[in-house]
């Protein structure tokens, strides 16, 4: 199975920061590591990190509590154990443990603290994790465990001595760059090297651990660079989770190299306290998903949100309603982006009309999830036997680029699976247009054979939320599949308490012109008390599998 020649790569519109480059260092180092220490030296008495803990550090401090760290665990961590596992929220102190393991040419696992002790301990044996960095406290919260292998972040502290401070100070203030990177040992790492292992969500199955390379990532960080043009006058939110990739490359990664500064939220639904940070710090982006935004609709006061320039929604499909209230409260628009966490995450977006470059071509399109980022293309398949589809037709969409995984860990079969000659099968259904926009129209598991034919959920998910009155995007129903003894599949909803009766409703759908084939039977519906949502802030595709067969058991009515 042979993807097609792609289309060329989009060039892009203007360079990176210089410190990170425009591409990967010709002689294979690893770009990360190097850009990170520069963009602290850089920065210098300026704020590089914050959080709601009250962590204030300038680029200078960082760097030298980064150092610290690395003494402290150089002296806890065997010389051979190259995993390591994080369990923290995003905080300053989460930043230091994950940029410190890097220095030291180990892999930061960071594990999914909302998901069940079951997943938890089949992601800990998987990467083969000796030692876990938390605290009893942040366990505690979350309910769970990690056993012996618990490594006490706050523990760890009281091993740091004055002496590490003070080589730590010396080293980040005063040797020469170059000096200091071959002190460090950065000058031998590679850009082929392993830099995390991010598990993924496990919506739709057990998790798979998803290796990516410093390359890997570095590529994602120079397109977001190049993409919304990050300067010393940004300050990002970080309310993204460094378990999910997109909070690890978007809100850990670029923010700490390309020179801007970063606040940290610990927990992303905190809708005032993450306001009172964007008020406090004059925060300009916010990088979150749709079921976030909508939390900050009803909670955040308009005022907070005063100076942000640039918001993504991003790891789920961005309603329009959730466009057009967000921009009505707060004065500034919503982008949608696309990405996998075998992508690094980030495979195309819409550039926000704050950091479009006068003069230059369109770079966004409502509606769809924007182009493919600088190093990336993309083309359309059929679904079956991988031809090459003409443009606006509707297929299997592949992407290649620098960002593609190294493979699932240990399990070169579904790495076989989903990459081919460099290309990654997305899963996803869409089309391309004339100027490379990329429109997504369905996900491949979220599509039903009913009668022969394909019908997408999506579509059918958003005009019953619609016909429920979901004002602000807000998900009251979930689409699902089941089977059925007459037509093979048949589609079911589940849906939070309504007063609209399912014969009502699916009178709406038809005069809402959905064919008759996508209009589920009044018998089809099923209420449910919530609508579960992961950490990373996406549907949560297990529960609603789970939940949709066992209501609907032998293609019957609700139980």
């Amino acid at each position: 199975m042979q993807p097609p020649t792609a289309s060329p790569a989009p060039s892009p519109e203007t360079e990176a920061p210089t410190f990170l480059g425009t591409g990967p260092d010709p002689r294979g180092g690893a770009a990360l590591p190097r850009a990170l220490v520069r963009a602290c030296r850089l920065a210098g008495g300026r704020l590089k990190v914050a959080d709601s803990l009250g962590t204030r550090l300038s680029g200078r401090a960082l760097l030298i509590r980064i150092l610290c760290a690395m003494r402290v665990l150089e002296r806890v961590l065997a010389p051979d154990e190259q995993a390591v596992g994080v369990m923290l929220p995003p905080t300053a102190a989460a930043a230091i443990v994950n940029a410190a393991l890097v220095f030291m040419g180990r892999v930061a696992v960071n594990l999914n603290y909302t998901t069940s002790q079951q997943t938890l301990d089949l992601s800990i044996e998987r990467a083969g994790l000796r030692h876990v960095l938390t605290s009893p406290a942040f366990l505690a919260r979350v309910k769970l465990a990690v056993g012996s292998r618990l490594l006490d972040a706050t523990e760890l502290k009281s091993r740091l001595t004055t002496f590490d401070t003070l080589v730590a100070a010396t080293q980040a203030t005063c040797l020469p760059l170059g000096i200091l990177e071959r002190v460090l040992g950065l000058n031998r790492l590679r850009a082929a090297d392993v830099l995390t292992v991010i598990f993924t969500s496990g919506s739709t199955g057990d998790p798979k651990g998803v290796v990516l390379s410093e390359e890997n990532v570095a590529s994602n960080v120079r397109a977001i660079g190049q993409i919304i043009h990050v300067s010393s006058a940004d300050v990002v939110l970080g309310v993204l989770p460094f378990f999910h990739s997109y909070g690890y490359t978007a809100t850990f990664w670029a923010p700490l190299v390309l020179d801007a500064a970063v606040v940290y939220h610990a927990n992303p639904l905190d809708a005032q306290a993450i306001g009172a940070l964007a008020r406090e710090h004059h925060a300009t982006i916010l990088m979150a998903t749709p079921t976030f935004l909508r939390t900050y609709l009803r909670r955040t006061p308009a005022e907070d949100f005063s100076t942000l320039e640039v918001v993504f929604g991003s790891a789920e499909k961005l309603p329009r309603e959730v466009s057009d209230a967000f921009e009505a409260k707060f004065g500034v628009r919503p982008s949608e982006a696309y990405g996998a966490t075998e992508m690094s995450p980030l495979i195309a977006a819409n550039i926000p009309p704050a950091r479009h470059v006068p003069g230059s071509r369109a770079d966004a399109r409502e509606g769809t999830v924007g182009r493919p980022i600088p190093g990336c293309r993309a083309r359309v398949t059929t679904r079956d036997d991988v031809a090459p589809l003409p443009v606006g037709s509707e297929g299997m969409l592949w992407i290649t680029g620098p960002n593609v995984m190294q493979g699932y860990l240990d399990r070169p079969d579904l790495t076989a699976h989903v990459i081919h000659d460099g290309w990654y099968c997305t899963g996803d259904i869409a089309r391309l247009d004339e100027d490379g926009f990329i429109t997504i129209t369905g996900r491949e598991s979220r599509f039903s054979k009913i009668g022969g034919e394909m019908v997408p959920h999506l579509p059918v998910e958003e005009a019953v939320n619609a016909e429920l009155g979901s004002g602000d995007g807000e998900l009251m129903a979930v689409v699902a599949g089941v089977p059925d003894a007459r037509k093979g599949e048949r589609l079911v909803v589940l849906h939070l308490k309504t007063g609209r009766d399912p014969y009502d409703i699916c009178r709406g759908l038809a005069a809402r012109g959905l064919p008759n084939l996508w209009i589920p039977t009044p018998d089809s519906f099923a209420e449910v008390e919530a609508i579960p949502v992961l950490g990373s802030g996406k549907l949560d595709l297990r529960w609603l599998a789970t939940e949709a067969g066992e209501r609907f058991r032998a293609g019957g009515g609700p139980s």
